[in-house]
């Protein structure tokens, strides 16, 4: 499931009282925002993170994954370690902190399932198809009719993939030969999927706010908990406790009883949302969740009550345009996700631009850079920069992981590098 695909160990102090002894937490480390969390049958945490990074924690200490050339947006366990899949279109499966590439979309892979019995990987991508996956590496890719496909998850017994995307229907598929059916046709694209363990009923998340649980066998209506807080971006469910958990882009969790299909509890988590991720710990007594901060935060659903939503610092990308003079706003929405100014190593997804003037491109120490950029003539200056924004990466430095990212006006490229030149020294 897109975002949180297995429970999360807790990370929590216990006392003598457990209940009362559970206490918000956070797990920090990442460079750039949470898209996913996951953990194994074992207890081991992971997550998925914009930075190009699996982190697998020990505690509150993350080791780092790193095979992806681009952001990390999910991640799920298999039988040997974490699978995961991201904006360079890959699949990876890790053991024993190795990486092997186990499936390729032409488009973002946008999230990863692993078979009940442990033997497939199914992927979905916005290049429209489904992939199904051997941990051998061999595996096909198969179009369906829902568009950018956003989130699969199989049926109880394996034998079915049910997969939804940006045409706004849930698409059943047979796993082997098969045509697909479209069950559920809502009219806006379709996020996030989760199933029950006896496949009795299929949750999901739109963009327009829709929450809905239906019959995965006929389509029928089972329940609607849509509310006026839009895009659906994360949904989990923890069947011994019978609790459903959605995360929207306005910062809230609302928890549901799927004994009762009633609301339970309706939580601001955040004052600056999204909730990209979602997941529970083994005993469903606490929640976690990630989103635009680098940072888990946890909270034990029984009191939710009596948290107030983080204050999360703004992210500088999202500060008012009227706060800042035009250069420091081109970096800001255009460059600082993925680039610090500060001299030293940095989780961001790129590398540092401190001292970039002058520098030739790929030499920052202990960045791992794409390939085209090893031994480039490249040297960064103010007409070097001016043509990588002006012509967009991917036709400036085809190859690279920097994303497209153009600004097409004269006058904002020469503000932008009057601003560098002070803020990289």
């Amino acid at each position: 499931m897109r975002g949180a695909v297995a429970h999360i160990f807790a990370l929590t102090i216990w006392a003598a009282t457990p209940l009362a002894a559970q206490e918000f937490t956070t797990l920090k480390g990442h460079g750039g925002p949470v898209m996913g969390i996951a953990v194994s049958p074992e207890g081991q945490v992971a997550t998925a993170s914009f930075d190009n990074s699996v982190g697998l924690w020990a505690g509150r200490e993350p080791k780092w994954l790193d095979a992806h050339e681009a952001a990390v947006v999910d991640v799920t366990f298999g039988p040997n370690g974490p699978v995961s899949s991201g904006d360079d279109f890959t699949i990876y499966a890790w053991a024993d902190d190795e990486a092997k590439k186990i499936g390729t979309h032409k488009g973002k892979v946008a999230d990863v399932e692993v078979s009940p019995d442990g033997s497939l990987v199914a992927s979905a991508s916005w290049d429209g198809t489904v992939g199904f996956w051997t941990f051998d590496g061999t595996g096909e890719t198969r179009k369906i009719p829902a568009g950018s496909v956003s989130d699969v998850v199989f049926s109880p017994d394996g034998e079915l993939l049910y997969a939804a995307g940006s045409a706004g229907v849930i698409v059943e598929l047979p796993v082997g030969e098969g045509d697909p059916r479209v069950i559920v046709k809502h009219g806006f694209a379709v996020n996030v999927l989760t199933i029950a363990p006896d496949g009795s009923w299929l949750a999901y998340g739109a963009v327009d706010g829709g929450t809905r649980v239906v019959d995965p066998r006929t389509g029928e209506q089972i329940a609607d908990f849509s509310l006026d807080r839009r895009p659906i971006l994360s949904i989990e469910h923890h069947p011994e406790t019978h609790t459903l958990a959605v995360g929207d882009g306005h910062g809230f969790i609302m928890v549901i009883d799927t004994e009762t299909w009633k609301i339970t509890r309706d939580f601001q988590a955040t004052r600056r949302g999204p909730i990209w991720a979602l997941a529970f710990d083994p005993s469903g007594e606490v929640i976690y969740a990630g989103g635009i901060d680098d940072v888990v935060y946890s909270w034990p659903i029984a009191f939710l009550d009596e948290y107030d939503a983080i204050d999360n610092p703004e992210r500088s990308f999202l500060r008012a345009p009227e706060e800042m003079a035009n250069g420091e706003r081109q970096f800001m929405r255009k460059c600082s996700i993925c680039h610090a100014l500060e001299d030293g190593v940095s989780r961001k997804a790129g590398p540092t631009l401190h001292g970039v003037f002058g520098r030739a491109a790929g030499t920052v120490d202990g960045y791992r850079y794409s390939d085209i950029l090893d031994g480039s003539d490249i040297i960064w200056n103010s007409e070097t920069i001016d043509k990588l924004f002006d012509l967009g990466p991917d036709h400036y430095i085809p190859g690279s992981k920097m994303p497209m990212q153009r600004i097409t006006g004269p006058q904002d490229r020469a503000d932008l590098i009057e601003f560098l030149k002070t803020a990289t020294k």
